[in-house]
């Protein structure tokens, strides 16, 4: 008997019907149902890489949207979005800043592009045990220190909707004529919120975002913002590198489509969707649980329920029960990604279960594992390409890694290719559940 294990498990997961406040963006909306558009590179239909139709007209259209000296689409994800900025930024290889909450794909790029990293630790917030975006200052001294860095890599919102301060570390990037990227995939929304708050608004010279998070976007869909002319004529033919080449053309459509909708509703269906998000959050608050701060995405729904005696895994289980499948859960905290797609009763459906839910007791104690500054034995590029073996991550202090151990969230690695492993590591190793690790023969 013929078997299609994977799309029986998607439908019988839609057949579930719950109130969808995870990615994709577009909730499996009407608008995504246009798509027997599955094409190739044709005549009429033109070509990714080679844009000068159709799709070049399309991606015109969003860089005017956004305001962009020019914007890429991207079928292949934010991963291939960061690829791109990172290879653009840097040619040849050489000195990069980033914040150490930083995506996989990221890391991976920077090792195949021979990078030199200087890495800035983000601080823990005390009171919450999140990490804390970094700060201007933190890059200021960065390039005070060595005068060769090419460019500043951060990530802006995280997963929890904390954003950074580009606006500032755009002025510290500026003054050092450095470039500055931001991994912006939790925000290709930001632009159409009341208050625009989108890195290219606020001075980035590049920013990747994964649109198919928070727009109504087909999975895979992204965009690589340019704002520096500079690197505009070298773009396509970065993306080539790393690009399948045969990119899908329904997520392009889905692109484009997303594109017109959001001229005419964007601006009105994402206020409405903070107000919506506005009324839950009250909700959340009154029952304690609300996990907001000051520089937070408005529209992102964190709660700590670990505040009223409950684990986040096990709060997951109730929301879904309540017909609600969340975005995230860890020991502390549920998250909740909300768009304008979402319809009425997934709000009320929402706003109904966390009045219901009743506190199990005193609060939790915070878990928070400590990341340290890495001691760096060799090279991300030559470590990644070194014969390796599997080992006991309980044999492994003194090793030296071949890989990325990024657990997501907190998105700040463990470990990545060239670092010594220590003591610390082996125990956030364990931590998070990783049993073996890939190290240096």
């Amino acid at each position: 008997m013929a078997e299609t294990p994977l799309y029986t498990a998607l439908k019988s997961h839609a057949d579930l019907h719950r109130a969808s406040f995870h990615t994709p963006g577009h909730k499996n909306s009407e608008m995504m149902r246009l798509f027997n558009v599955d094409f190739t590179e044709l005549p009429d239909t033109d070509s990714l890489y080679e844009a000068s139709g159709v799709i070049k007209r399309a991606e015109d259209l969003m860089s005017d949207l956004y305001g962009t000296k020019h914007t890429l689409f991207s079928a292949g994800g934010c991963s291939l979005c960061i690829q791109t900025m990172l290879k653009l930024a840097l040619p040849y290889g050489g000195k990069i800043i980033a914040s150490r909450m930083i995506h996989k794909s990221a890391v991976n790029t920077m090792a195949l592009l021979n990078a030199d990293v200087r890495w800035i630790m983000p601080k823990v917030d005390s009171d919450t045990g999140l990490f804390l975006q970094i700060e201007p200052e933190n890059i200021e001294t960065a390039l005070r220190q060595d005068p060769n860095i090419a460019c500043v890599y951060i990530t802006s919102p995280d997963y929890f909707g904390h954003i950074a301060d580009i606006a500032s570390i755009s002025k510290v990037c500026k003054r050092h004529n450095v470039t500055l990227l931001v991994d912006n995939a939790h925000g290709a929304h930001l632009k159409f919120l009341p208050e625009d708050s989108h890195p290219i608004t606020l001075g980035a010279d590049m920013a990747a975002d994964s649109a198919h998070k928070t727009l109504p976007v087909l999975t895979g869909g992204a965009l690589l913002h340019i704002a520096d002319s500079k690197f505009a004529p070298y773009a396509k033919a970065a993306m080539s590198i790393f690009g399948s080449t045969s990119p899908s053309y329904p997520i392009m459509a889905s692109l484009d489509v997303c594109n017109n909708w959001l001229r005419g509703n964007g601006k009105f269906a994402f206020f409405a969707l903070q107000e919506e998000i506005s009324e839950i959050k009250e909700t959340a608050a009154q029952k304690g649980i609300l996990d907001d701060c000051e520089n937070v995405d408005p529209v992102r729904l964190t709660l700590n329920v670990a505040k009223i005696g409950i684990s986040g895994d096990c709060t997951a289980e109730y929301f879904r029960e309540k017909g609600i499948e969340p975005e995230l859960s860890t020991h502390e905290r549920v998250v909740f990604i909300a768009t304008p797609m979402n319809l009425p009763e997934d709000f009320e459906r929402l706003a109904i279960a966390i009045k219901n839910l009743q506190p199990a007791g005193d609060a939790l104690p915070i878990r928070c594992p400590v990341f340290e500054l890495p001691i760096i034995k060799k090279s991300l590029h030559s470590s990644l390409f070194s014969p390796s073996e599997r080992i006991n991550s309980c044999n492994s202090v003194g090793r030296v890694s071949t890989g990325t151990v990024c657990p997501c969230p907190p998105g700040i690695p463990i470990l990545v290719p060239g670092e010594v492993i220590t003591e610390n590591s082996v125990k956030n190793l364990l931590y998070y559940g990783i049993f073996l690790i890939d190290v240096i023969k």
